[in-house]
Protein backbone atom coordinates (compact mmCIF):
# COMPACT_ATOMS: atom_id res chain seq x y z
CA UNK A 1 0.00 0.00 0.00
CA UNK A 2 1.26 3.65 -0.93
CA UNK A 3 0.42 6.93 0.71
CA UNK A 4 0.06 10.18 -0.58
CA UNK A 5 0.03 13.82 0.22
CA UNK A 6 -2.44 15.54 -2.34
CA UNK A 7 -1.55 19.59 -2.64
CA UNK A 8 1.65 19.75 -4.32
CA UNK A 9 2.21 16.29 -4.21
CA UNK A 10 -0.04 14.49 -6.36
CA UNK A 11 -2.23 17.36 -7.44
CA UNK A 12 -0.08 20.75 -8.97
CA UNK A 13 -1.25 23.49 -6.78
CA UNK A 14 -2.90 23.63 -4.07
CA UNK A 15 -6.77 22.55 -4.61
CA UNK A 16 -8.09 24.24 -1.87
CA UNK A 17 -6.47 27.70 -3.17
CA UNK A 18 -7.02 26.67 -6.57
CA UNK A 19 -11.04 26.32 -5.92
CA UNK A 20 -11.05 29.52 -3.32
CA UNK A 21 -10.08 31.63 -6.60
CA UNK A 22 -12.46 29.56 -8.91
CA UNK A 23 -15.35 30.51 -6.73
CA UNK A 24 -14.46 34.17 -6.23
CA UNK A 25 -14.59 34.82 -10.22
CA UNK A 26 -18.18 32.72 -10.52
CA UNK A 27 -19.53 33.86 -6.91
CA UNK A 28 -18.59 37.72 -6.57
CA UNK A 29 -20.33 37.92 -3.08
CA UNK A 30 -17.33 36.12 -2.01
CA UNK A 31 -14.95 39.02 -1.56
CA UNK A 32 -16.87 40.49 1.13
CA UNK A 33 -15.30 37.35 3.00
CA UNK A 34 -12.02 38.67 1.83
CA UNK A 35 -11.42 41.10 5.01
CA UNK A 36 -12.15 38.75 7.57
CA UNK A 37 -10.13 35.57 6.11
CA UNK A 38 -6.92 38.25 5.50
CA UNK A 39 -7.15 39.08 9.28
CA UNK A 40 -7.59 35.40 10.31
CA UNK A 41 -4.54 34.72 7.93
CA UNK A 42 -2.85 37.07 9.72
CA UNK A 43 -3.89 36.20 13.58
CA UNK A 44 -2.49 32.65 12.56
CA UNK A 45 0.67 32.73 10.66
CA UNK A 46 1.85 36.61 12.31
CA UNK A 47 0.26 36.99 15.75
CA UNK A 48 -0.06 33.36 16.37
CA UNK A 49 -3.43 34.04 18.48
CA UNK A 50 -5.68 31.25 16.79
CA UNK A 51 -4.83 27.85 15.32
CA UNK A 52 -4.75 26.49 11.99
CA UNK A 53 -8.16 25.26 12.50
CA UNK A 54 -9.69 28.14 13.47
CA UNK A 55 -7.91 30.25 10.82
CA UNK A 56 -9.42 27.82 8.56
CA UNK A 57 -12.89 27.67 9.65
CA UNK A 58 -13.05 31.02 9.20
CA UNK A 59 -12.01 31.00 5.25
CA UNK A 60 -14.35 28.30 4.80
CA UNK A 61 -17.06 30.46 5.42
CA UNK A 62 -17.30 31.41 1.85
CA UNK A 63 -18.46 28.12 1.48
CA UNK A 64 -21.93 29.30 2.53
CA UNK A 65 -21.66 31.76 -0.44
CA UNK A 66 -21.63 28.86 -2.85
CA UNK A 67 -25.59 27.68 -3.77
CA UNK A 68 -24.83 24.40 -5.09
CA UNK A 69 -21.42 22.71 -3.80
CA UNK A 70 -22.19 19.93 -5.64
CA UNK A 71 -22.04 21.92 -8.63
CA UNK A 72 -19.02 23.89 -8.02
CA UNK A 73 -17.04 21.12 -7.40
CA UNK A 74 -18.31 18.69 -10.51
CA UNK A 75 -17.31 21.81 -12.67
CA UNK A 76 -14.03 22.90 -10.88
CA UNK A 77 -12.92 19.73 -10.96
CA UNK A 78 -13.79 18.85 -15.17
CA UNK A 79 -11.63 21.89 -15.49
CA UNK A 80 -8.18 20.98 -12.88
CA UNK A 81 -8.14 17.34 -12.51
CA UNK A 82 -5.40 17.61 -14.94
CA UNK A 83 -2.93 19.13 -12.92
CA UNK A 84 -3.02 15.81 -11.14
CA UNK A 85 0.82 15.19 -12.13
CA UNK A 86 2.02 12.50 -14.25
CA UNK A 87 4.47 10.70 -11.96
CA UNK A 88 0.84 9.81 -9.61
CA UNK A 89 -1.07 8.61 -13.08
CA UNK A 90 2.41 6.03 -13.99
CA UNK A 91 2.93 4.63 -10.53
CA UNK A 92 -0.73 4.47 -9.58
CA UNK A 93 -1.99 1.27 -7.82
CA UNK A 94 -5.32 0.17 -6.49
CA UNK A 95 -5.24 0.04 -2.82
CA UNK A 96 -3.48 3.94 -2.88
CA UNK A 97 -4.39 5.90 -0.36
CA UNK A 98 -4.75 9.74 -0.38
CA UNK A 99 -4.03 11.45 3.08
CA UNK A 100 -4.24 15.35 3.20
CA UNK A 101 -5.14 18.71 5.38
CA UNK A 102 -8.05 19.55 2.82
CA UNK A 103 -11.98 19.15 2.99
CA UNK A 104 -12.54 15.64 2.70
CA UNK A 105 -15.92 16.89 0.70
CA UNK A 106 -13.69 18.71 -1.53
CA UNK A 107 -11.49 15.90 -2.37
CA UNK A 108 -13.82 12.92 -3.09
CA UNK A 109 -14.92 14.08 -6.54
CA UNK A 110 -11.12 14.18 -7.63
CA UNK A 111 -10.57 10.94 -5.93
CA UNK A 112 -13.56 9.48 -7.87
CA UNK A 113 -12.47 10.86 -10.76
CA UNK A 114 -9.07 9.22 -10.64
CA UNK A 115 -9.98 5.63 -9.14
CA UNK A 116 -8.98 6.45 -6.02
CA UNK A 117 -11.17 4.19 -3.65
CA UNK A 118 -9.34 5.56 0.04
CA UNK A 119 -9.35 9.40 1.01
CA UNK A 120 -8.69 10.58 4.45
CA UNK A 121 -8.90 14.10 4.88
CA UNK A 122 -10.40 16.88 7.54
CA UNK A 123 -13.83 16.26 7.98
CA UNK A 124 -15.09 19.85 7.06
CA UNK A 125 -18.99 20.97 6.49
CA UNK A 126 -19.45 21.45 3.35
CA UNK A 127 -22.10 24.30 3.73
CA UNK A 128 -20.71 26.40 6.95
CA UNK A 129 -16.66 25.20 6.77
CA UNK A 130 -17.00 24.43 10.04
CA UNK A 131 -14.22 21.26 11.02
CA UNK A 132 -16.61 18.16 12.40
CA UNK A 133 -13.66 17.02 13.72
CA UNK A 134 -9.26 17.40 13.57
CA UNK A 135 -7.67 19.01 11.10
CA UNK A 136 -5.72 15.91 9.12
CA UNK A 137 -2.26 17.40 9.55
CA UNK A 138 0.89 15.78 10.86
CA UNK A 139 0.20 13.29 13.68
CA UNK A 140 -3.39 13.40 13.14
CA UNK A 141 -2.82 11.58 9.55
CA UNK A 142 -0.95 8.70 11.74
CA UNK A 143 -3.72 8.40 13.79
CA UNK A 144 -6.63 8.56 11.48
CA UNK A 145 -4.59 6.19 8.67
CA UNK A 146 -4.56 3.32 11.92
CA UNK A 147 -7.93 4.47 12.72
CA UNK A 148 -8.77 2.86 8.86
CA UNK A 149 -5.98 0.40 8.52
CA UNK A 150 -4.40 -0.66 11.88
CA UNK A 151 -2.63 -3.97 10.35
CA UNK A 152 -1.64 -2.11 7.53
CA UNK A 153 2.36 -1.92 5.99
CA UNK A 154 3.16 1.48 3.88
CA UNK A 155 5.73 0.67 1.33
CA UNK A 156 6.06 4.61 0.61
CA UNK A 157 5.22 7.68 1.64
CA UNK A 158 5.29 11.30 -0.71
CA UNK A 159 4.56 14.57 0.52
CA UNK A 160 5.50 17.68 -0.31
CA UNK A 161 6.14 18.96 3.05
CA UNK A 162 8.23 17.92 6.60
CA UNK A 163 5.37 18.82 8.53
CA UNK A 164 4.24 14.76 7.42
CA UNK A 165 7.17 13.09 9.14
CA UNK A 166 4.97 11.48 11.38
CA UNK A 167 3.66 9.34 7.79
CA UNK A 168 7.15 9.44 6.32
CA UNK A 169 8.05 7.49 9.84
CA UNK A 170 5.60 4.96 9.58
CA UNK A 171 6.38 3.94 5.98
CA UNK A 172 9.23 1.57 4.52
CA UNK A 173 10.11 4.12 2.08
CA UNK A 174 9.53 8.20 1.75
CA UNK A 175 9.69 10.82 -0.98
CA UNK A 176 9.68 14.49 -0.82
CA UNK A 177 7.78 16.40 -3.64
CA UNK A 178 9.22 19.24 -4.81
CA UNK A 179 7.29 20.58 -8.32
CA UNK A 180 8.21 17.55 -10.74
CA UNK A 181 11.41 16.28 -8.43
CA UNK A 182 11.11 13.79 -6.18
CA UNK A 183 13.97 12.89 -3.68
CA UNK A 184 14.55 10.73 -0.81
CA UNK A 185 13.40 11.96 2.42
CA UNK A 186 15.90 13.22 4.22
Amino acid sequence: MNSYDFDKTIYKNDSSTDFYLYCLRQYKKIFLRLPRQLWAFLRHYVLHTITKTQMKEIFYEYFQDIPDMDKALTDFWAKNIYKVKDFYKAQQKEDDVIISASPEFFLKPACNMLGIRHLIASPVDAKTGKHRGENCHGKEKVRRFRALFPDASVEEFYSDSYSDTPMAELAEKAYLVKGDTITDWK
